[in-house]
């Protein structure tokens, strides 16, 4: 009888020792996010977009990040109620709704899943390739997106991709309308994109109606919060952590995660992946949100941006907790 107690004993105190060690080594997101916002807050590299007018407004100052776990916890830091237009982070969740719409096999067929090499709204890319499908992350191959996603009219695509941004986002968003307006009045470029895939027969969709519906998805405001829940819902198998709806079929997940490191720093996609390891995407406004599959997202806002158009402090940020968290996805665990 001692000895089966002697065991018991030995064999609760194991269970609490591993209990104890596993909950020593979660990561304290709280003092990561804090240590990387003084560390970083300081650095005044990098230039606020001013190609659009209404982005060169944005105050280089504004630093917020916020971590979203997979089991619903949020962990933030730094400006976190300011607002922040979406940019070409809006181009990651319009890809998951036609990948929901069409299947992954579609959309690498008519949007495909390479690097162009070239910056986000090359239309050299386009020419090199005769239209052909590169990638649905630069501008070319996002509008394309919009055009792909089915809807009866172009109110009912429209509220179809702000519905979706929606569910991912947890939240009711709004279209900043002075951004909206500054991109339409400067959005040439983008329309001779359209016009150049609809040459190629790269576009599915009215060319006018896609690049007004492109741009306004671009202006949706979003705050760090909004957008970590956003990641989440990847990191979780297509299901949001915050209100529990799958919006993304689980087995559609990783090929929206290849898509992101492939493209999502533009043409600073590949040393990117090189050195930090992990999915991510950001947007000319400031943000950017990377994925760590199964633990977190983490959202950061900073205006200034490299000469590539992401974020110099979000990089750095993002690389400085994936980086403590040993969540390269090349590392073996």
């Amino acid at each position: 009888m001692k000895i089966k107690l002697l065991a018991a004993s030995v064999l609760s105190i194991s269970f609490l020792f591993s209990a104890t060690t596993l909950a020593q080594s979660a990561p304290d997101y709280t003092a990561l996010i804090t240590q990387a916002h003084q560390k970083y807050k300081n650095n005044n590299d990098g230039k606020v977009a001013d190609y659009i007018p209404a982005l060169a407004t944005y105050s280089p100052q504004n630093f917020a990040i916020t971590i979203a776990t997979v089991d619903g916890k949020i962990y933030q830091v730094g400006d976190v109620k300011k607002t922040f237009p979406m940019e070409s982070l809006s181009k990651v969740f319009t890809m998951a709704l036609a990948m929901e719409q069409h299947g992954p096999q579609e959309v690498l067929d008519k949007l495909g899943a390479n690097a162009t090499g070239l910056p986000f709204n090359s239309g050299l890319a386009v020419e090199l390739t005769k239209g052909a499908p590169e990638n649905p992350l630069v501008n070319a191959g996002a509008m394309s997106t919009v055009s792909l996603i089915e809807a009866k009219d172009k109110t009912d695509r429209w509220n179809k991709i702000l519905n979706n941004l929606n569910a991912w986002a947890d939240a009711s968003l709004t279209v900043n309308e002075p951004v909206f307006k500054s991109e339409m009045e400067t959005n040439q470029h983008n329309q001779a994109l359209a016009q150049l895939m609809d040459s190629y027969n790269s576009f599915y969709g009215d060319t006018r109606e896609a690049v007004e519906i492109y741009t306004r998805q671009c202006s949706v405001d979003v705050t760090v919060e909004q957008l970590a829940k956003m990641g989440a819902v990847l990191a979780n198998k297509g299901k949001s952590p915050y209100n529990g709806k799958q919006l993304l079929n689980e087995k559609y997940v990783p090929q929206v995660l290849a898509e992101m490191a492939i493209a999502g720093l533009y043409d600073g996609s590949g040393k990117w992946l090189y050195t930090v390891g992990i999915p991510a995407k950001s947007g000319v406004g400031g943000g950017m949100v990377a994925v760590v599959p199964g633990e977190y997202a983490i959202a950061v806002y900073s205006p200034p941006l490299d000469s590539a158009g992401n974020s110099v402090r979000a990089q750095q940020t993002i690389e400085y907790v994936a980086q403590a968290t040993r969540s390269n996805l090349f590392l073996a665990k």
